[in-house]
């Protein structure tokens, strides 16, 4: 772990820890933290040691405010910042990424890092968390995939509540609308996320990602694609663990 970095990495048996690490500016997220969270993505991907993902915030304030708009917003800042997009499109890769992520969520997650937890797997979250999605009352729209992905978890009505009012909620209410999984005190929650790692680290690796591919794979397609596709995938599994079910 290196600490001036903007994502520190750490692994432990068989899980990994990522944590965003800009607490004075409440964990936003800027160019070098986007880049670094792909190189790290792509270094865990290819690890057969790790199994599962651990998003976390730095310090007390913040698992993360959003988008660093100093860094984004202006010119030449701007014209580098979709460069990067499109290169190195991190929300792309999270959407689709192979192995299990969870976001262990305490004080504010307020646009990107709302939009963060989104494309996990798992949200736990402190009784002192607060999601919101704020872009509207700024003028512009969610830009790291939340239009899309609050209303896969929590359904079109909450969703647009979230998204159009630009109101943070509390973590009951994110817990009442389908938004986390679970609330815990604080003290508790990184010891809560790191139980739910292990059991699914626990599970067969390859049957965990298939799983979690078919799953959400077959969001965006017809329901007899989607039996297809779990079809393929189970044959594909069993070829590779030769076990036939």
């Amino acid at each position: 772990m290196v600490g001036e970095a903007p994502v520190l990495f750490e692994k432990r048996d068989g899980v990994a820890w990522l944590t965003l690490n800009r607490p004075a500016a409440y964990n936003a997220i800027n160019l070098d933290a986007r880049d670094e969270l792909w190189t790290l993505l792509e270094v865990i991907a290819l690890d057969p040691e790790i199994g599962v993902v651990i998003f976390k915030g730095a310090g007390d304030r913040a698992f993360s405010s959003g988008a660093d708009l100093g860094d984004f917003g202006t010119a030449p800042s701007f014209a580098e910042a979709r460069r990067g997009r499109r290169e190195r499109d991190i929300w792309g890769r999270l959407a689709f990424f192979e192995k299990p992520l969870i976001a262990a969520v305490q004080g504010y997650a307020l646009g990107a890092g709302c939009e963060l937890s989104l494309y996990c797997d798992f949200r736990i979250a402190s009784e002192d968390a607060r999601f919101g999605l704020p872009e509207v009352t700024l003028g512009y729209l969610p830009t790291a995939g939340g239009s899309q992905t609050a209303p896969r978890i929590m359904g079109i009505g909450r969703a647009l509540d979230l998204i159009l009012t630009g109101t943070p909620i509390t973590a009951q209410q994110a817990l009442d609308w389908g938004l986390v999984h679970q609330v815990v005190p604080r003290e508790q929650l990184y010891e809560t996320a790191e139980a739910l790692a292990r059991r699914l680290v626990a599970q067969p690796a390859a049957a965990l990602q298939a799983t979690k591919a078919a799953v959400i794979q077959g969001l965006d397609v017809t329901l007899a694609q989607g039996l297809e596709l779990e079809a393929s995938m189970r044959l594909a599994l069993a070829a590779r663990s030769n076990v036939y079910s």
